[in-house]
């Protein structure tokens, strides 16, 4: 993960993929447990996104399990609940006009700080869950899901060289016949 955000506001920050941005809110703790805001229209709006969701996905995965790399055409704005587990999550930039395409960040996971992060439309998003414990996996879309739209890369595509902190994973049959960004873009590797 990119150590050197540049900060559009004080909760929300930039990477080093265009329109990737990592969202840090402050947690409020008491005798009860904690409450925290995890999105906020004003501060998007503010950092110059306007992001208008239609529809809430909760997702939970096992140990072991990579979901890679999903590239769906919409905004999205996850929130990886990672209390008892820990989340690798690799964001790929698969636009071929972006001057960061094949751009890959990684994150991790792991109870505080919580964190979110919005991924625009054009860049694929994959969660690998490491440890013992399942993980759930909430996101914001702002468009409906209707199964037409698979559009992904593999998850092991030499390319993208990412370094998966697990050996052996649990992949979706879909996941396993992804194609590769050469496959997809063969006029970006000539």
């Amino acid at each position: 993960m990119s150590k050197e955000y540049l900060t559009k506001s004080e909760f929300i920050k930039t990477t080093s993929i265009s329109g990737l941005l990592v969202i840090e809110r402050p947690t409020f703790r008491d005798h009860r447990g904690f409450f925290r805001e995890v999105y906020r229209k004003d501060e998007l709006l503010a950092a110059g996104v306007d992001f208008k969701p239609v529809q809430q996905n909760h997702s939970r995965s096992n140990p072991g399990v990579i979901r890679a790399l999903h590239a769906e055409r919409w905004n999205k704005l996850v929130y990886p609940i990672a209390s008892n587990s820990r989340m690798f999550a690799a964001i790929a930039d698969i636009r071929p006009e972006s001057a960061t395409f094949a751009k890959v960040e990684t994150f991790e996971f792991s109870g505080e700080p919580f964190k979110s992060l919005y991924i625009p439309n054009g860049l694929a998003n994959s969660i690998c869950v490491v440890g013992n414990e399942p993980l759930d996996y909430i996101y914001l879309v702002d468009a409906y899901y209707t199964g037409g739209d698979t559009r992904a890369v593999a998850w092991n595509d030499p390319d993208l060289a990412i370094n998966w902190p697990i050996k052996n994973p649990i992949i979706s049959e879909r996941d396993q016949h992804n194609p590769t960004l050469r496959e997809l873009f063969p006029e970006k590797f000539i």
